[in-house]
């Protein structure tokens, strides 16, 4: 099975582009299903060509006790992924988990920071040293542009265009989009740019204090020190800040497509959470606001 698994491995990596973060989380799905089947009759072609539905759920079943909904979930579609896979290269008929359900997952929505948050966040606690610049230039350009983190530490100088105020994105899949930078999130850019004397193109657009390419867990870092300079007390990542781009826009009239391309979602029903977000807000005012709602 590991010579499967490893086929797999340039698959998913040299025709799908996925990322080496997604490729991991596959190997570890796929690693922790093949010691299952080494202790249930062996992880072998011909093993994997016997396996039925029943020894699939036996497997659901070991998941159920030591793992969420979410990761039971993601490691069933590693495995859709990994027999469709198999059945295209001829090394199985049929893919014996596609008539398996996932589980019912809790619904799940994001936090986001209100308007006045997030207008503090850009605002507040700010110096001129280079760090506080820089640090300003992320969250302008997180709330303006709604980038993943990965994205944002990943981009380079030469994918700003800053007289179109664009910025050029590399995202899942190594899929590239153009997004839109507003106003104050270009003033920003530009001024920390300025101040690192508008390095060349190919340098990374964002440095941590020894000079080099700055990391996601550092920027989620920064971030919570920047929360508390701007005193807002809530648990948010730097993922809530696209979440906030998201809804935001939403509230303002922006089309749900629109938000979809400029988020970089393969499929409308990822961006629809937002709608969500924004009927719970509009349902809490309406039940503080209203003289028939309100609680005595």
């Amino acid at each position: 099975m590991q010579k499967l698994i490893d086929s797999f491995t340039t698959y998913i990596s040299d025709e799908r582009n996925l990322s080496p973060h997604t490729r991991a989380a596959y190997l570890r799905d796929l690693d922790e299903f093949r010691i299952f089947l080494e202790g249930h009759g062996g992880a072998d072609l011909q093993s994997l060509s016997r396996l039925d539905s029943f020894l699939l759920r036996r497997y659901l079943a070991e998941l159920h006790k030591r793992n969420q909904r979410t990761s039971i979930a993601r490691k069933l579609s590693t495995l859709r992924t990994f027999f469709r896979y198999l059945v295209r290269e001829g090394r199985l008929v049929s893919n014996p988990a596609e008539g398996l359900s996932s589980p019912k997952l809790n619904r799940y929505l994001p936090k986001t920071l209100s308007v006045d948050e997030a207008t503090a966040l850009m605002e507040r606690g700010y110096g001129n040293t280079l760090l506080d610049l820089r640090d300003r230039a992320i969250v302008e350009l997180f709330y303006s542009s709604g980038l993943r983190v990965s994205e944002l530490t990943g981009l380079d100088v030469g994918a700003l265009d800053l007289r179109e105020k664009l910025v050029r994105v590399l995202g899942k899949g190594r899929k590239e989009r153009i997004v839109p930078v507003g106003r104050k999130s270009h003033e920003a850019l530009l001024t920390y740019l300025e101040a690192r004397n508008m390095p060349d193109a190919e340098e990374p657009l964002f440095l941590n204090a020894r000079g080099g390419r700055l990391t996601p867990r550092s920027v989620q870092r920064n971030l919570k020190n920047r929360l508390i300079k701007a005193g807002i007390i809530k648990d948010i990542s730097p993922h809530a800040l696209r979440h906030s781009f998201a809804t935001h826009l939403l509230d303002g009239g922006a089309d749900l497509r629109a938000i979809q391309e400029l988020l970089g979602h393969a499929s409308l029903s990822t961006t629809q959470k937002y709608t969500q977000v924004s009927v719970d807000q509009l349902m809490s005012v309406y039940d503080k606001a209203h003289p028939r709602s309100k609680k005595k």
